[in-house]
């Protein structure tokens, strides 16, 4: 690989992994401008290694506090802290399940161009609608049932952990639907946002864990170097991206996002079609 293919897609992978405009769909734009070629499943783990690296050294504090939280849970301690980490590890099962079982019926026949700018468009308007929704209510100065996801209810939890199954279908984007469905139950929008974040760190570890697997059945030599990089670049731009999208939401929402994602689906159907 040459190291501006590095740099891209390092940059690509770290600002758009946890924004709700799917990395799968931006990916996809890069073989139809350039003649790169496919960079292996090697650096496709290291680039999800440092999004992983990136959340979990954002919210180190509340990892630690989490887990804590969650060993004293089995002594018969409960705290809103450990309420939470059994609310993440539970929401992730569905996702783990269906992804094992569905994984090869969405790579043959739904990773392609039309129909990531569908998902773009469908559930970016679905984003919309609920963070519109929100903006009104609070016009109307009515609370939002939830400020704090510390305070999730078993119902808001099965929601989003449902709707996250519908991330697997490239273009959806893990964190636009969970943070929709956050939103759709009464959350604000920093509280399904940090959910988002707290949930996409077993995701991706799952993720890149079954990876790794396939890799092994993959007798193929590496150049350690560019994975190095790779995953440097993919963390410092992923935690500079969970920082930034965090302060931005509280002051313009997710309609710039909406906007986005609308005008590239909709320029993937014009290239697709």
């Amino acid at each position: 690989m040459q190291w501006f293919e590095v740099l891209v897609l390092s940059l690509i992978q770290g600002l758009t992994e946890f924004l709700p405009i799917s990395s799968s769909a931006h990916l996809l734009l890069i073989p139809l401008f350039t003649q790169w070629q496919d960079q292996g499943l090697a650096f496709d783990i290291a680039l999800h290694f440092g999004s992983l690296l990136a959340v979990v050294t954002y919210f180190r504090k509340d990892i630690f506090q989490l887990f804590i939280a969650w060993c004293k849970s089995f002594n018969g301690v409960h705290t809103s802290n450990s309420k939470l980490a059994w609310s993440i590890i539970l929401a992730t099962i569905p996702v783990g399940l269906v992804g094992l079982l569905a994984k090869s019926v969405i790579e043959e026949h739904l990773r392609t161009g039309v129909y990531m700018a569908y998902s773009l468009i469908v559930f970016g308007l679905l984003l919309g609608w609920a963070d519109w929704r929100y903006a009104q209510a609070q016009k109307r100065q009515v609370k939002p049932v939830l400020t704090d996801e510390h305070s999730m209810t078993n119902r808001q939890v099965l929601i989003i952990a449902l709707s996250q199954v519908l991330a697997l279908i490239p273009g959806t984007s893990r964190s636009g639907i969970t943070m929709t469905a956050g939103l759709m139950t009464g959350m604000t929008r920093e509280a399904s946002a940090r959910f988002s974040f707290l949930l996409s760190i077993p995701v991706i570890a799952l993720a890149a864990g079954l990876q790794t697997i396939e890799l092994q059945a993959q007798p193929t030599e590496t150049a350690l170097f560019p994975l190095i990089v790779g995953t440097g670049l993919s963390a410092i731009s992923a935690y500079a991206c969970i920082h930034w999208f965090l302060a931005l939401i509280k002051k313009y929402g997710l309609q710039p996002f909406v906007w986005y994602r609308l005008l590239l689906g909709g320029y993937l159907l014009y290239l697709y079609y």
